[in-house]
């Protein structure tokens, strides 16, 4: 196929049109075969087996039929020229009838292989408001599995590239008023400014929207995927409504404004520029900032492709920052002392298991246990399981004293950590973050807030008054001897220890801890890093980030400056 005869194919104009003539109808520009509409053939065409890579003709002719069949508000044929026809077939048809799509024109780009760009401008009415709504989204084509046919790779992503897994467009009057987020000094906090706060926006607005007051208008909005929902892949949507990829309910175009009731929140909006634009430089990262002394959520921010909320609800092992509660644990119980030898060895075996520094490194013998913390050695920590009595001894001070696993009530949907109770080489993996323990970056700045304090203070996004819910309470409150100690060995790891470098440019009476934590099957271990600066206490996680300082660390550096 000669480039003229390609651009034919896949170029033209997808016109839908308005009234009870129709949805739409294909008017095609400079199309070959004689100017013949051949939408029809083109399925048949369709039948026939393909075999190897997806042709460049195969590419235009599917791309052809299916925005063809979605222009005309035929959603059965558009159905079938994708691999998924069920998802396809209602979301082509939401198109139309829930999200009052009455006029649109499609207009497919030069494609790139098998992926063919394409952009809509289309006009959304409802109870008489029309607004226009313009985007640009693709579609791959790929040869089917039983079939062999060329095919669109069904994507919620085709109809609209915000939509993710199990999400649908949705036009209405919404349940929830809209809502102004105004910051701890009453500074307006917007998605457009901050746009990590964009799903915390839209869950604080179902959850608080109709208690705040206001008046809800008329939106066009994509609708969370259902909890236990299945999607193409076989996955389950999570709980919450928040779906599969952590997105909420997000307002994409308003027709008719609504009035806004003003809900304030614990955050501020300088900490939270400095949060959105450090993470903006890591991929995959994610960070939480909290005032130790009441556990107030100062930022929240994430720079992920999924668009989950990895900082809220994340569940990945931390890494060295665990080492933070088993060095508590271990000075609660009297097992050692910041001033007292801890043997850090390049190795040790635990439960069938040996266990090794980062590239195998060793301290001189008489190291004391502020130095090998300061320096995350992971052998010193492992050398002391003899000396716990209890097998359940890490996971009750996770919880006792540092909050872990209460049910916390942020005042949007949030993972409060797990540290299971283990045996053997699984709890010498606990002791220093890694195993079955599984944490997020509010769960680690939490753990740092309660360090730095000596006493936890549940995190919290909007006051408790606002819906009378409950908020967690830990058994007990650290030793002060415990606390002196911890603080100091943090002070210690900030200064002359691996986070030495990343804290360098922060001020005030300062900590930190870094963390690494391996994945099975990544190249790259997770980056973790916490500290905290006065008042203020930050964790960061950036995904096969690498060592703890190199990523994550700058991140909550940011924060902690400002």
């Amino acid at each position: 196929m000669n480039g003229a005869a390609k651009g034919a194919i896949i170029g033209g104009v997808f016109l839908a049109m308005v009234g009870g003539a129709g949805y739409g109808m294909y008017s095609l520009v400079g199309d070959t075969g004689g100017g013949k509409d051949d939408t029809a053939d083109s399925k048949t065409a369709s039948a026939t087996r393909g075999e190897g890579p997806v042709t460049e003709k195969e590419t235009a002719e599917a791309a052809k039929g299916f925005l063809t069949a979605w222009a005309a508000g035929d959603e059965r044929t558009a159905a079938d020229w994708t691999n998924n026809a069920s998802e396809a077939l209602s979301a082509v048809a939401d198109f139309k009838t829930r999200a009052y799509v009455s006029k649109a024109v499609i207009t497919p780009g030069t494609p790139s292989g098998t992926t063919v760009p394409f952009k809509v401008e289309a006009e959304v009415t409802y109870e008489g408001t029309t607004k226009p709504l313009a985007y640009e989204s693709r579609l791959t084509v790929v040869r089917g599995l039983s079939t062999g046919k060329a095919l669109v790779d069904w994507q919620a992503s085709v109809i609209h590239p915000d939509l993710k897994r199990g999400e649908r467009l949705r036009a209405g009057t919404p349940a929830s008023p809209p809502v102004k987020l105004v910051d701890r000094n009453d500074q307006e906090l917007t998605p457009e400014k901050y746009p990590s706060l964009r799903p915390v926006l839209a869950q604080l607005r179902e959850v608080y929207g109709g208690k705040a007051g206001g008046k809800a208008g008329a939106e066009l909005w994509i609708e969370p995927a259902t909890a236990g929902a299945t999607t193409q892949d076989g996955a389950t949507t999570q709980d919450g409504g928040a779906g599969q990829d952590g997105g909420g309910r997000r307002t994409l175009l308003t027709l008719v404004a609504g009035e806004p009731s003003t809900l304030k929140t614990y955050l501020d909006a300088k900490v939270q520029a400095a949060a959105e634009q450090a993470v903006a430089k890591y991929p995959e990262s994610s960070v939480v900032a909290v005032k130790p002394s009441n556990g107030h959520i100062l930022a929240i921010a994430n720079n992920r492709k999924d668009g989950y909320d990895a900082a809220m609800t994340g569940t990945r092992a931390p890494g060295s920052t665990m080492k933070i509660v088993t060095a508590a644990m271990l000075l609660d119980r009297g097992k050692v002392a910041a001033d007292q030898p801890a043997p850090c060895d390049k190795t040790v075996s635990w439960g069938g298991r040996s266990f090794h520094n980062l590239s195998n490194f060793q301290l001189p013998a008489g190291t004391n246990f502020s130095t090998s913390f300061a320096k995350s050695c992971n052998t010193a920590f492992i050398k002391q399981i003899d000396e716990v009595d209890e097998d359940a001894a890490l996971s009750k001070e996770a919880t006792e004293v540092f909050g872990i696993g209460l049910d916390w009530k942020t005042g949007i949907k949030s993972f409060d950590g797990k540290v299971p109770v283990t045996t053997g080489a699984e709890s010498a993996a606990e002791y220093i973050g890694q195993g079955q323990i599984t944490m997020n970056p509010l769960n680690i700045a939490s753990i740092t807030a309660t360090a730095r304090s000596g006493r936890f203070h549940q995190p919290l996004l909007v006051s408790p008054e606002l819906d009378g819910r409950p908020t967690a309470t830990a058994a007990r409150t650290m030793k002060s001897s415990v606390r002196g100690q911890l603080v100091s060995m943090m002070r210690l790891t900030a200064t002359s220890g691996t986070g030495a470098k990343a804290m360098a440019s922060v001020g005030g009476d300062k900590g930190a801890k870094t963390g690494s934590a391996e994945v099975d099957g990544a190249a790259s271990p997770d980056s973790w890093f916490t500290g905290f600066s006065d008042d203020v206490a930050a964790a960061a996680m950036v995904e096969g980030g690498g060592h703890g300082g190199d990523a994550a660390g700058p991140i909550v550096a940011a924060v902690l400056r400002s």
